[in-house]
């Protein structure tokens, strides 16, 4: 399979919605994630990442602006124990409820679909990372209309037991701008990461487009101990 340049890839997209990174890092030592979330609205652009005891949410930047929360506030990551979950909507909370009552990761997620954003039909991406006892694995996933029919929802899964070091996938909402927005097609792209969290970061951040560029979450994760270090930018700052 081909192997991408994320800055490339990003900077090749000027829109490509909301996406979610993982992998593992050169060096084997750190499971890596990273989301972000883009705007063209003026609803979409008025938001910030906060920090929660468990995760990230989504909160106005400005709340006198905020028009329609719907789809826009949520919470993109929690931790469930040795879990940790990244997802680009409220079907946060689903997996992390479900997958607390013992279901799968896929299972958990039998209850949803594409977000309800016609003619759009915004795909729901989802990421799980498992690191446990010195072992990393991960999967992710998308729910998408059948080209843009939302009569039928398509359900895709991709499971990375003990991920190759030095390499990531990236999964993201749209294949580019336009109306209505194209959805992602195929498997998750295969990226490189790096060692290094802050120059992952400053990577990432500098190569999403300028004007739609929201927030970006990063997180490295000591595959030994479980320890993690993260990074939050939001380009909404007081």
């Amino acid at each position: 399979m081909k192997t991408y340049d994320i800055a490339e890839l990003l900077k090749g997209n000027p829109y490509p919605g909301r996406g979610i990174i993982i992998g593992k890092s050169p060096d084997g030592k750190k499971a890596v994630t990273g989301y972000f979330i883009m705007g063209r609205s003026v609803n979409s652009r008025n938001r910030v990442f906060t920090a929660t005891e468990d995760g990230i949410k989504t909160e106005a930047f400005d709340p006198s602006l905020l028009s329609d929360p719907h789809l826009i506030i949520y919470s993109p990551v929690r931790v469930l124990g040795n879990k940790t979950i990244v997802t680009n909507g409220d079907q946060t909370d689903t997996i992390y409820e479900n997958m607390d009552k013992q279901q799968t990761f896929e299972m958990s997620l039998r209850g949803r679909e594409f977000e309800d954003d016609a003619p759009n039909y915004t795909p729901r991406i989802s990421g799980i990372m498992h690191v446990e006892n010195g072992e990393f694995n991960y999967a992710m996933s998308i729910l998408k209309s059948a080209d843009g029919d939302p009569e039928s929802c398509q359900r895709y899964t991709f499971s990375y037991t003990n991920p190759i070091a030095g390499y990531g996938r990236f999964i993201h909402t749209y294949m580019g701008d336009g109306n209505p927005l194209p959805s992602f097609e195929g498997e998750p792209e295969k990226i490189t990461v790096v060692d290094d969290i802050d120059e992952f970061t400053d990577i990432l951040w500098t190569s999403l487009n300028e004007d739609n560029k929201v927030s970006l979450f990063v997180r490295y994760i000591d595959i030994a101990t479980g320890e993690a270090e993260t990074r939050i930018v939001n380009k909404n700052v007081k």
